[in-house]
């Protein structure tokens, strides 16, 4: 892809990155790095950081939150435990037969959306821009930003799809052809400004955004085709003043390259949760949020960087996917693992300006027992360790008084989704040396030999051919599919290393140990309402790796 058009996917460890790859202008370790530009926060605008949701707001449960007991929600992402006092029982009612109508169902509704429990509910948008149900929904103040660096045919097929119902201000960031670009600006009766050199797609989207007054800016990328009504399909959520982003499913067609697409779940998005980041090659902001904006030195990567400033001053940003943006991203393999390779190149200057944000693997350390003993040809200790991490947690539910039913089944999925994880990360990072293993097993006997290759193939091997499972096609195409993400991950790893090296950190590297099985276990005296201090980001029951599109439903405890 062209500059204007290099698209992020945040930490494949994390589920996607970018960033930093060859060509980042922003300063290494060994200089005093500039502070990024400084995002807007919801005080300066008269907003409470945990404020309630505006009155009419409806929310439904999220499909994985299960109700426990009559006072006890599991769920969300990361995985957590919410007991609701007397008064929270209440207001949950309300919500479940109604709209937000009072204080106290407001408060609930903004905590149990901020913990991925619950989701707002948007009305169903006209199926035509132009009936009359449109024409009577108040339509947001907004202007679409496209930036391009060449690419004629797609920004014409791009500016063909965003229509004329809102203005469009397209960014040539230095196109070798710039005549092509405005011909095309012109045809679609599109604003033009042109950069006279390249700098990057957080540089020319800051052109735009100082162009712009409108309230809302729609960024979407020259290669992305939005359907009829996109922005109108997103538009409910800015009821809710402390949203400041909220972006589509962003849809490729398969085999065509690195996908941003993050699952059928709504989310709010966060660093270290189900959905880590959206990217911007569609996503409508509140201009008002971003202050400086883009940080232009980094080359790839830039808007995973803002949408983490962005919640880290206390703005919500949601991922909305009943809107999707068609993505045309193509390209040949090679071509592909060179995205792939730059994209991985991100990870360490987003770890190192966002410290704790990203981490390649989350562990729990009883499922990773089980799953080390499995992979050992130990069954008798993978037995034994399943068994006593039962008898523990059950103990563990009992003296909080929750329901201890049933643990199999959610156990067995979490050293499931354990050797899925570790695979990822070994096939990031650690191929070469499995590589090596299947090679040169060592062992004294054939079985030996044939047992650790056999053990080593299923963690290259196994997610790759788990994700194919779910695509379409016969078995030779999901095979293929297989092998092509086989290769991404290595090439995504490779660009990690290379980022490591270059920002001398090892943070990308890194997996976590999480010790707490579940965030919210602790007992509540009966009357009391409930204290639990909000979820740490590394709770979770299993490994994981937020920000993948196909992420389970989150198991309960009991």
């Amino acid at each position: 892809m062209r500059a204007a058009d290099r698209r992020p996917a945040a930490g494949s460890g994390t589920g996607r990155s970018g960033t930093g790859g060859p060509g980042v202008a922003g300063p290494g370790p060994e200089g005093a790095a500039a502070p990024p530009p400084a995002v807007v926060p919801p005080a300066a605008a008269g907003l409470a950081p945990d404020a309630g949701l505006p009155a009419g707001t409806v929310v439904r449960l999220d499909p994985g939150t299960q109700r426990l007991t009559d006072d006890v929600l599991f769920g969300g992402s990361p995985p957590r435990i919410l007991r609701l006092s007397p008064a929270g029982q209440r207001a949950l009612a309300q919500l479940e037969a109604g709209p937000v109508a009072s204080a106290a169902a407001a408060i609930l509704a903004r905590r149990l959306t901020d913990a991925n429990l619950a989701h707002p509910v948007l009305p169903t948008p006209p199926t035509s821009p132009a009936s009359p149900a449109s024409a009577a929904r108040p339509r947001l103040d907004v202007t679409v930003l496209i930036p391009v660096r060449d690419r004629a045919p797609e920004l014409r097929r791009c500016l063909a799809a965003a229509g004329t119902g809102y203005p469009v201000l397209v960014v040539d960031d230095g196109s070798e052809d710039p005549d092509a670009a405005r011909a095309a600006a012109l045809a679609a009766g599109a604003r033009l400004i042109r950069r006279p050199s390249s700098g990057g797609p957080g540089a020319a989207r800051n052109t735009g955004l100082a162009a712009l007054t409108s309230e809302f800016v729609a960024f979407l990328d020259s290669d992305c085709e939005p359907p009829p009504g996109w922005i109108d399909g997103l538009a409910g959520h800015f009821a809710d003043p402390l949203v400041a982003a909220v972006a589509p499913r962003v849809m490729a067609a398969p085999g065509t390259g690195p996908t941003l697409d993050q699952g059928r779940q709504p989310a709010r998005v966060a660093p270290l949760t189900r959905v880590s980041y959206v990217p911007t090659a569609a996503l409508v902001v509140r201009r008002s949020a971003l202050g400086g904006g883009f940080d232009e030195t980094m080359r790839y990567g830039e808007d995973v960087d803002l949408i983490w400033r962005l919640t880290g001053a206390g703005w919500r940003v949601r991922y909305e996917p009943a809107v999707e943006v068609h993505h045309a991203a193509a390209g040949s393999l090679t071509g592909i693992l060179h995205r792939r390779f730059r994209y991985g190149t991100s990870a360490a200057p987003l770890a190192r300006r966002h410290p704790g944000a990203l981490t390649p693997l989350i562990l729990q350390p009883w499922p990773t027992l089980t799953m080390t003993a499995l992979l050992a040809r130990r069954p008798a200790a993978a037995a034994g360790s399943f068994a006593l991490s039962a008898v523990l947690l059950r103990r563990r539910l009992q003296a909080a008084g929750l329901p201890a039913r049933g643990l199999a089944k959610p156990m067995a999925v979490g050293v499931v989704q354990t050797w899925l994880g570790t695979g990822r990360w070994c096939g990031q990072f650690g191929w070469p040396v499995l590589a090596a293993v299947i090679a040169r097993p060592g062992g004294r006997t054939a079985r030996a030999r044939w047992g650790r290759r056999l053990a080593v193939a299923s963690l290259l091997a196994g997610p790759p051919l788990a994700e194919a499972t779910a695509l379409t096609g016969d078995g030779a195409q999901r095979l293929a599919a297989a092998a092509r993400a086989l290769a991404g991950q290595a090439a995504y790893g490779a660009g990690v290393y290379a980022g490591c090296l270059r920002e001398r950190t090892t943070a990308p590297l890194r997996p976590t140990v999480a010790w707490q099985p579940v965030a919210g276990l602790r007992r509540t005296p009966p009357g009391k309402p409930s204290a639990d201090p909000p979820p740490k980001p590394l709770a979770h029951p299993q490994a994981v790796r937020p920000a993948q599109p196909a992420d389970p439903p989150a198991q309960p405890p009991g």
